[in-house]
């Protein structure tokens, strides 16, 4: 068994595509339209698994769009995407300068929570070994729930 992907139903392309991408630094690998089903399937690989991505079509995020609107419910039931990055304060300095609220901040230097513009939690976690605390993380308030 090997893992694939993970599919979330998104209500807005241009939103999702600003915040994974632009935001998270993700990058659309495969875009498939199916007019007969009505919606339209993403693909989206973490900077550092492209080109596995690519040639084994796996890890990878599926972003879902269903042309014919339809309202999803925000259950925590769906749990999160987490992602492992070179510098978890230089990303969540960079998401909140794109407009993206840190809700759970990297006070530990370890592990920080944001949300995409669908709801969808995303654990961020420091690859290796946390950072040493710091200014503005460590005094900052969690914002919502993730």
């Amino acid at each position: 068994m090997r893992y694939l992907h993970t599919m979330v139903r998104v209500t807005d392309i241009a939103a999702s595509l600003k915040f994974y991408c632009d935001a998270l630094g993700m990058k659309e690998i495969r875009r498939m339209e199916n007019e007969k089903g009505r919606f339209t399937l993403i693909f989206l690989a973490a900077p550092e698994d492209e080109e596995r991505a690519l040639n084994e079509k796996a890890p990878v995020l599926e972003l879902t769009y269903n042309w014919d609107p339809e309202p999803y419910d925000t259950g925590r039931n769906f749990g999160h995407l987490a992602f492992l990055v070179d510098d978890i304060y230089a990303t969540c300095a960079k998401l909140q300068a794109a407009g993206v609220t840190i809700n759970r901040p990297p006070r530990d230097g370890h592990m920080a929570f944001v949300r995409s513009p669908d709801l969808i939690s995303i654990e961020l976690l420091q690859k290796g070994a946390s950072l040493p605390s710091q200014e503005p993380w460590a005094s900052m308030a969690n914002t919502g729930t993730w």
